[in-house]
């Protein structure tokens, strides 16, 4: 009979620790904007004293970056939980996956802002943090090039184009969908400049 492994219990308690931290600071940012998180109020929030936060976190920054790195993991799951659905025809397969990203963005814009613009100007993520994002970048390249599209400027293209729309959205109405509504139009754009076949998203005007 196999012994089952020893549990870490302090570490688990002190992983439990962090997470119950990072919600603290996600309720603040989402309440007030990113600016409002402090290692005071987030103490306050979960019943810790200022001093005592810094076992845990050793600075405000460091705190914005487990939030950075945990929003990229979020976005990570949600790309590879849905690399099964995405669509055989090449141009439905790039709004799918765009959209999957639009939608993500769209329902969390603070967590939006943290992951895609430098809102914390003195804030850099540290190389864990900032793996997830990686790993999202090379998921999207990598089902690009199944398409056809391969090409890193076409990928970057990409990405500002969808990027430009949703800050538009975000900036001029928030909750609605002027700006992302655009968006097969954009795509068929794209798709046209770097060869993709048709059927097109939309009729031509």
């Amino acid at each position: 009979m196999t012994a089952a492994p020893k549990r870490d219990r302090l570490a688990e308690r002190r992983e439990a620790t962090r997470a119950e931290i990072l919600n603290a600071a996600w309720e603040i940012a989402r309440a007030g904007g990113l600016a409002a998180v402090t290692l005071r109020e987030v103490a306050a929030r979960v019943g810790m004293q200022p001093p005592s936060l810094y076992s845990h976190f050793a600075s405000k920054n460091a705190i914005y970056d487990g939030m950075f790195g945990q929003a990229w993991a979020d976005y990570l799951l949600v790309c590879r939980q849905s690399v099964a659905s995405v669509p055989k025809p090449p141009r439905k397969a790039l709004l799918y996956m765009v959209q999957t990203f639009v939608d993500f963005a769209l329902v969390d814009p603070v967590r939006f802002q943290l992951m895609n613009q430098r809102m914390v100007i003195d804030f850099e993520p540290s190389a864990a943090a900032y793996a997830p994002s990686v790993q999202v970048m090379t998921l999207f390249r990598d089902q690009l090039a199944r398409i056809g599209v391969s090409a890193d400027g076409d990928a970057d293209l990409c990405v500002a184009i969808v990027g430009g729309l949703v800050d538009a959205q975000l900036a001029n109405e928030p909750g609605g969908q002027r700006w992302t509504a655009q968006l097969p139009r954009a795509m068929d754009m794209f798709a046209d400049e770097v060869g993709l076949p048709a059927p097109r998203l939309r009729r031509r005007r």
